[in-house]
């Protein structure tokens, strides 16, 4: 059975440079919400947030499904990921801004993002696709949020207190990629494939 790490941010350097590629982790603690509108902003204005002290938090690709209660709080009906692919182009500048710790998305980011993890000592971390209301059951808190009247509900950054929730490290901060690896071997069977195929195959 693998073992579950338990992960409580803000995270240290040290932590982070402790988690290797295929490791499962839970994380508790703080936990924002960011997608293309909200990148789109960061990298525009870089907008301070005092108060909110983002190094060592969690990034989480989401646009999560809200309601507002009676009393004017936010509960939280699902958050699944978002492809983090498309952040792709910011990422880089995002990490060296605000000192993320990890990333949480699906389906992994390009290579200058994982040079990017590299450089700042953070690491990707897939959520399961599919789960949106099994992973809003692990938002204990909604501690705040930004961007609210300019970007609308799923585009703002959500502030969220989590517990124990549930990721894999699929690109870690020495280099390694889980998406890298699997692409790779996907394209060599695909070429051995193809190459049986040819007529002049022996």
């Amino acid at each position: 059975m693998t073992e579950v790490r338990k992960l409580t941010t803000p995270l240290s350097p040290e932590t982070v440079r402790s988690l290797r590629r295929g490791d499962a982790v839970a994380v508790s603690g703080l936990m924002v919400t960011g997608r293309d509108a909200l990148h789109k902003l960061w990298v525009k204005s870089w907008p301070s947030y005092p108060g909110l002290d983002l190094a060592g938090a969690i990034l989480y690709h989401c646009g999560p499904v809200m309601r507002k209660e009676r009393n004017g709080s936010w509960s939280v009906l699902a958050a699944g990921p978002t492809t983090s692919i498309r952040e792709e182009p910011y990422e880089a500048a995002v990490l060296a801004r605000y000192r993320f710790a990890g990333i949480v998305g699906k389906g992994g980011m390009g290579t200058k993002t994982l040079a990017a993890l590299k450089e700042h000592g953070a690491v990707y971390l897939h959520a399961v696709g599919g789960a949106a209301q099994v992973l809003a059951e692990k938002v204990v808190r909604v501690a705040g949020v930004r961007h609210l009247d300019e970007l609308g509900v799923p585009e703002a950054m959500w502030v969220l207190e989590v517990r124990d929730f549930p990721c894999i490290v699929t690109m870690d901060a020495h280099g390694d990629s889980l998406h890298e690896e699997v692409r790779r071997a996907s394209r060599e069977q695909l070429d051995e494939a193809i190459a049986r195929k040819r007529p002049d195959a022996a």
